[in-house]
Parts: structure tokens; sequence; C-alpha cells
């Protein structure tokens, strides 16, 4: 509440002002920010428990059919290669590469294309290619991790990096050496993964309703404002 000296009854009548800050529209229940919020709640939720739950079911899919899956996989494991390596092609004839990288962008997009059409030729070309790609994937990476731990002293962790490192090592080692024994292990530890993924999504999406109270507004997010704000009164 201030007081205003141009009023025609004095200095001493208040004036109203707005609540909130200057320019600022007011955020209560009638506004529509809160019917924006209330739905970005709600489809929050809603969006957890449908991911988790379909994260259940491939999960389950994959526990269950374990060939079929890594089938599928393989499958569009060679469309990606195919696809990729297309472009790669189409882009080594662009201007914008220099010469030097147009040798290299040719050879790499006409290795993925190969590469691509055997993945076609039948499930086991499919899931050994699939297993060597992440094989040597994850050696490349974890040589790369164990070597900037061990050169960086400054590092949070070092030792955990080190041996996750030295893990993914073995990993990909495991994957070139025996791939399809590895190959179908991962698969069944993805679905089990899938499945825990699953569960927790859905916890997470239950106690937001909870936590949503049913989708209405909280006092927290409608926020407080008064009709009048008041002032020390000005002393004569």
């Amino acid at each position: 509440m201030t007081y205003s000296s141009d009023s025609p009854h004095g200095s001493g009548q208040p004036r109203e002002e707005p609540s909130g800050r200057p320019g600022e529209r007011p955020f209560g229940e009638g506004s529509p920010y809160t019917a924006v919020q209330n739905v970005m709640s709600n489809a929050a939720w809603q969006v957890l428990v449908t991911a988790g739950l379909v994260a259940i079911a491939l999960g389950i899919m994959v526990l269950a059919w374990p060939a079929a899956s890594l089938t599928v996989v393989g499958a569009l494991f060679g469309a990606y290669l195919l696809i990729s390596g297309i472009f790669q092609l189409a882009g080594a004839f662009g201007t914008h590469i220099p010469r030097h990288l147009r040798v290299l962008s040719f050879i790499t997009g006409a290795l993925s294309v190969l590469l691509g059409l055997l993945c076609f030729r039948g499930p086991a070309q499919s899931i050994l290619l699939l297993a060597l790609w992440i094989g040597f994937a994850w050696l490349i990476r974890g040589v790369m991790q164990t070597a900037t731990a061990i050169s960086g002293e400054g590092i949070p962790a070092r030792g955990w990096q080190v041996f996750l490192g030295l893990l993914t090592i073995a990993a990909g080692i495991i994957l070139i050496v025996a791939p399809f024994g590895s190959i179908t292990a991962l698969t069944v530890v993805a679905g089990i993964w899938l499945i825990a993924l699953g569960i927790i999504e859905i916890m997470h999406g239950i106690q937001l309703r909870m936590h949503l109270g049913g989708g209405a507004p909280r006092a927290e997010h409608r926020g407080l404002h008064f009709p009048f704000r008041s002032q020390p009164h000005p002393q004569a």
C-alpha cells in the first residue's frame, strides 16, 4: 500500500498496486501457466510409466526369444552400416571435403556398405559382425580410458577409472575371441537390464503421480500473492 500525493482527498489516501514485480503476471490457480504446468506434470508421469512398460515388454521378449532378438538386432545393424556407408560415399565427392580426406571417406564408406551387405546374407554373419564391432569399440574405449586415468594424476576416482578401463578391455577381448557365446550372454544381460530399467521407470512414475497429488497444483508452485503490498506509514 502506498500513498499518493496527487489524490483529490490528500496525501493520506491509499493507492492499490498490483501484486508481484512490475510487468509480471500473477501466477495463481486460474492462470494459464498453472494449466500448462498441470498438463506437463501429468504427461511426465504417464510417459515414465509407458516407457517402463515398454522396457519390461522388450526385456521379456529378449529373454524369451534371444535368437530372434539377435537376428533383428543384426538386421538393424546391417541396415545402419549400409545407410551410413552410402552417406559416406556420397560425402566423399563433396566439394567441402579436402582431397586428403576424400580417399579415407570413400574407403570407410565402401567398407561399411560391404559389411552391411554381408549382414543381410544370414543371421550368423550379422551377429558375428555385431559382436566384433562391439568388441573392438569396447577394446578401444577401455585402452583410452585406462591410458587417460594412468596419465592424469588429478582425475577424480583414478583407481576406479583404471579398473573400469581394464574391465572394458577384458570385455572387448572376450567379445572378439568368442563372439557368438559372448553376444548371447550379452543379450541375456540386456534383457534383464531392460526389465530392471522398466521397473525403476514405473516406480518413478508412480512416485511422481503421488507427489503431484492427482495433478492438482501444489502450493509452492502456485505461489502466494496478496492484493496489497503493505509499506510503513510515512512519519510526519
